[in-house]
């Protein structure tokens, strides 16, 4: 057991490089939902207090901005750590895989369910650094189950590719239907 020597000690926190920022971010989003809450909730005339529709959201949004702004002045008075760009630098690197998804939706209604998820599926094994014919084959297979799964037997409804009025008229209808 570890035995704190003062409150200093007891209370002393690890930080990363991007806890200012992580700090500054959530800080103003907390405003932003603050001034947000009007046009969002209402408080309803005859109502108890704890009952009105405005009051846990309010409550809950209060707290997240006190919460934000004690983390934002902690990290203020704390002393400066190197590294902070390096850290948001990796932060934003999780937004390539929104751009790869957002391309993927874009691309489904123009080429189809099936050939996007085909052509993403092994595009992210590369992009991940597969690069040998076995994985690059799974990759693929994955890809074919889970159209498979998805649209043949849980009959999600994906939109068919415009691609598909190219094939013969049969093998179109299959596609829509199954693929």
């Amino acid at each position: 057991m570890i035995k704190a020597r003062t409150l200093q000690d007891l209370f002393k926190r690890y930080r990363l490089p991007g806890d200012l920022a992580y700090a500054v971010i959530w800080f103003a989003f907390s405003v932003f939902l603050l001034i947000s809450l009007p046009q969002e909730t209402s408080w309803a005339s005859g109502t108890k207090f704890l009952a009105q529709p405005a009051f846990w959201p309010y409550a809950a949004v209060i707290a997240m901005l006190a919460f934000s702004g004690l983390h934002l002045v902690s990290s203020l008075i704390s002393e400066r750590l190197e590294g902070r760009w390096a850290e948001i630098a990796h932060w934003l690197k999780s937004f390539e895989f929104a751009a790869w998804f957002l391309a993927y939706v874009v691309l489904v209604p123009r080429i189809g369910y099936l050939p996007a998820t085909l052509l993403f599926t092994v595009i992210l094994a590369l992009r991940l650094g597969y690069r040998s014919p076995r994985m690059l084959g799974a990759a693929a297979l994955f890809g074919l189950v889970v159209v498979v799964v998805f649209k043949s037997l849980l009959r999600v409804n994906v939109p068919g590719g415009a691609a598909y009025a190219l094939l013969p008229p049969g093998l179109a209808r299959c596609m829509l239907t199954y693929f």
